[in-house]
């Protein structure tokens, strides 16, 4: 019987590195193959395209936005002016205790106090009340205002039935006896401001109290007006 390698002190051969090595680097690729790992992409010129407009376009709106508030700080636009200079109470009367009948006209002053600015009203509404009870309502065209100037507007305010609660159609007859009645005339307007190319807007809203005589030659005795400005 022959000896064994290990009878005759013949050391084993070790296995070949290299295969070992090419095994584990075959076993390494199936695995990503198999995890499915993601390749590079490189991105597409169209979307550099968009966002270099984005870009560009956002400039442009933070340099407008810039340019208009030096022009506003630099010009400093005021509001446009409201008061009554004038006005006339024609007709009061009651068909029944607690309908009222009346004609009233009121004589608007718009101005535009400003030098270098024109502006615009648009969506102009007055309305006349009597003790916070609306009784008359009145639209005017709108119109332009070149810097300075000054626009009187006749606005003609009609009472056709209007309800009044018992309590308050005593009061105006009672002051109407005293030949001295209290209105509020309350006007709404939207003020565009023209800066150029650049245009601003805001609401104006006036309230004017006044006191006029009895009809039928009722004239206007005081009147206080108040603006407050909204966007």
């Amino acid at each position: 019987m022959l000896p064994s390698v290990e009878e005759l002190g013949i050391p084993k051969q070790p296995r070949n590195q290299h295969s070992l090595r090419s095994e584990s680097s075959n076993s390494l690729a199936s695995t990503r193959a198999i995890l499915g790992q993601p390749r590079l992409q490189r991105t597409k010129p169209i979307i550099w395209c968009a966002a270099i407009l984005c870009f560009i376009f956002s400039l442009v709106l933070i340099f407008f936005g810039i340019a208009t508030l030096i022009l506003y700080l630099a010009m400093k636009p005021r509001n446009p002016t409201f008061d009554i200079p004038n006005a006339s109470l024609n007709v009061v009367y009651f068909d029944s205790p607690q309908y009222l009948n009346g004609e009233f006209t009121l004589l608007a002053n718009f101005s535009n106090p400003n030098r270098r600015i024109g502006v615009r009203f648009e969506s102009l509404n007055i309305e006349l009340f009597y003790s916070d009870r609306l009784v008359s309502s009145q639209t005017i065209k709108p119109f332009t205002q070149r810097p300075r100037e000054t626009r009187l507007q006749s606005v003609n305010l009609i009472s056709s039935l209007v309800f009044l609660p018992q309590d308050v159609g005593v009061k105006l007859q009672r002051q109407v006896e005293n030949n001295r009645i209290n209105y509020n005339a309350r006007g709404t307007f939207k003020v565009r401001f023209n800066i150029g190319l650049i245009h601003l807007s805001c609401w104006l809203h006036t309230i004017c109290q006044i006191e006029m005589t009895s009809p039928p030659t009722g004239i206007l005795v005081a009147r206080q007006c108040i603006t407050n400005r909204s966007k």
